[in-house]
């Protein structure tokens, strides 16, 4: 590969999709970022020696990116959701921050802008936040070889390839991270989801009901088993009524003036930013991501992480 101008032309476009590999390896937009940005440096570096008889360009950066992840991991532990890490709390009780848990992240959905003419493919689904939490289950390489192979489309040699390992390796890894997903029930098989305008509008209703604090037009919106869970805080809960005690509670403690702003993450889940009445203006909250099934909003993932906040760039404060 020759010539700096040809060099960076034949590898930009896969920056989306390597920016969403590593976040699936990692549960972090930030270090996703950063896990790129090195991927892209080191590739830099050793572009004289790459040989394109031996493997494709796509191939040779996801080799890169996956040592750079799995150097990664040996440093970080997984990143739960509290549902993961935790049984369920009663509603009712204090809110405890998890204070040693290093916590799943969302990926807002503008950072997988391509801006690729030819428009970068991105399996959106094995982005969900169900999915990537369920990944932080599986080992460093049991997660990258179910990402290649089963996410990604790599066949078995070309797997092996990219882990530096042999396909019989990646076979019983990826045998062992099919058991490992079905026991945190994630289905092999894909489970349809409502159009993205169903979605939007599950959402939109969720957000009249909040601005009126009705509580009984927001248990109305869920489903019998929804969940709700609040990172840093370890409290979750399940199921309609805990639900509505939970926002009983918000109501009572914080009222009903808010502002909200949409956003959408992890490759379409909608949600929004929170904003409540803080003097002469409003203050950022909490960003809330929703998991939308036909038969209604089955999860609230609701952050509350500086870090989280920065990325999706929202502003700390609005005018009344």
């Amino acid at each position: 590969m020759t010539g700096e101008e040809g060099f960076e032309g034949r590898i930009a476009p896969f920056r989306a999709e390597l920016l969403a590999y590593c976040y699936r390896m990692l549960g972090s937009a930030h270090d996703a970022e950063d896990l790129v940005q090195e991927t892209y440096l080191r590739a830099w570096r050793s572009r004289e020696s790459y040989d394109e008889n031996r493997s494709s360009p796509r191939t040779w950066l996801y080799r890169i990116a996956t040592n750079v992840c799995l150097t990664a991991l040996e440093v970080r532990g997984r990143r739960p959701l509290p549902s993961g890490l935790v049984a369920a709390s009663d509603p009712r009780g204090p809110l405890v921050r998890g204070e040693h848990a290093t916590w799943l992240q969302p990926l807002p959905d503008s950072l997988l802008a391509t801006g690729d003419p030819s428009g970068t493919v991105i399996d959106r689904g094995s982005l969900r936040l169900a999915f990537a939490s369920a990944l932080q289950h599986l080992s460093a390489r049991q997660r990258g070889a179910l990402v290649l192979r089963e996410v990604l489309g790599f066949s078995a040699s070309e797997t092996a390839e990219i882990l530096g390992t042999t396909a019989v390796s990646v076979n019983s890894s990826l045998q062992r991270a099919r058991t490992r997903m079905k026991e945190a029930g994630v289905r092999q098989e894909r489970v349809s989801e409502p159009s993205t305008a169903e979605q939007r509008a599950w959402v939109e209703r969720y957000v009249k009901a909040f601005e009126l604090a009705d509580v009984e037009g927001l248990k109305r919106l869920l489903t019998e088993d929804v969940i709700m869970e609040m990172p840093p805080m370890v409290n979750w809960f399940a199921g309609r009524g805990n639900y509505g005690v939970f926002m009983e509670w918000i109501f009572a403690k914080s009222g009903r003036d808010w502002l909200f702003r949409e956003v959408t993450a992890n490759g379409g889940q909608p949600g929004f930013a929170l904003y409540e009445r803080l003097g002469d203006g409003y203050g950022l909250h909490t960003l809330q991501i929703f998991t939308v099934t036909g038969e209604g909003i089955a999860r609230n993932s609701v952050f509350q992480d500086p870090d989280v906040f920065a990325t999706f760039g929202l502003a700390a404060r609005l005018d009344g």
